[in-house]
């Protein structure tokens, strides 16, 4: 009975758990699919009152926001790969046992996980390498993760190392090995933090707000952050299609908040739909790379 009690409780609480993840998503997108001046008045919660596309073809015309997704498609796809790529090789290399300084370079790694510069000495080192206000400003300093390493090193340690010797006798080099053995055995592992490092890619604000002054160069997440501070729709109104959206469109109808919605989504969706794809190597990759060893 008491057991009965529990997985009642349980599934009550992952229900709620769920509910509350889900629905913001849904109330955004009931207020990004209804027109501004009558969501305006309330109780659109769930499904949109006056529904209307006009929210998203004003964000989708706008040459800013259509630009800085290319950024962050561009940004998400050679860091990830480029990370994945640049810490495979290093946990790879540092696996083997007989490596020399092998010790001290595993220390001081660990040292970059545990203490930091700083935002101001950070910033002072990508002005003197000429990476701010350049696109590589998003990809160079994320090509190598402490805590991927440490991960993709404590899996490749737990491949059975008669496979390596195998690989030797058989006339592989270290690089076939990592290619024709590590990789394809290192795939579930590969797309948990391939996908970890895609959405931190992906939602990332912060370098384009403080790294880039050129508004050719902003990815998406910040010009969402602008947008969500704005006070107008000044910044999203500049161009010439949306203009033509407002000529066929009453003014009334569009508000600010509606347009945050809308592009909030626009954002969204795209990780979010890739997710499910990659949600079964989640605790398959991960867990056998962080308790092999």
């Amino acid at each position: 009975m008491l057991e009965r009690i529990g997985q009642w409780i349980i599934v009550i609480l992952l229900v709620v758990m769920c509910v509350s993840i889900i629905y913001p998503f849904v109330y955004m997108l009931a207020i990004s699919l209804n027109t501004g001046a009558d969501a305006a008045k309330g109780g659109v919660y769930l499904w949109p009152r006056s529904f209307t596309w006009i929210n998203y073809e004003i964000v989708l015309g706008n040459q800013v926001i259509r630009h800085a997704y290319l950024i962050t498609i561009a940004r998400t796809i050679i860091g990830t790969i480029g990370g994945l790529a640049i810490t495979l090789a290093a946990a790879y290399g540092l696996s083997y046992k007989r490596l020399p300084f092998r010790n001290g370079i595993l220390t001081y790694i660990l040292l970059t996980m545990l203490f930091s510069g700083g935002l101001i000495p950070f910033y002072i080192q990508l002005f003197k390498l000429g990476l701010t206000n350049t696109f590589w400003v998003y990809v160079i300093p994320g090509l190598f993760s402490a805590w991927n390493m440490f991960v993709m090193q404590k899996f490749i340690q737990g491949i059975p190392e008669a496979l390596f010797e195998s690989a030797e006798l058989d006339g592989a080099g270290p690089v076939r090995i990592l290619i024709q053995i590590i990789v394809p055995l290192s795939k579930p592992m590969l797309a948990a933090l391939g996908l970890f490092t895609a959405v931190g890619h992906w939602n990332d604000w912060f370098s384009g707000a403080f790294y880039v002054t050129s508004q050719n160069l902003i990815p998406v997440q910040t010009f969402l952050q602008q947008l969500l501070t704005a006070q107008d729709l000044s910044a999203i109104m500049s161009s010439n299609q949306n203009q033509e959206v407002l000529a066929r469109s009453s003014m009334d109808n569009i508000t600010l908040m509606s347009v945050k919605m809308a592009t909030v989504m626009i954002s969204a969706l795209p990780i979010l739909a890739i997710y499910p794809f990659l949600q079964k190597y989640f605790a398959k990759g991960v867990l056998i790379g962080s308790v092999k060893g």
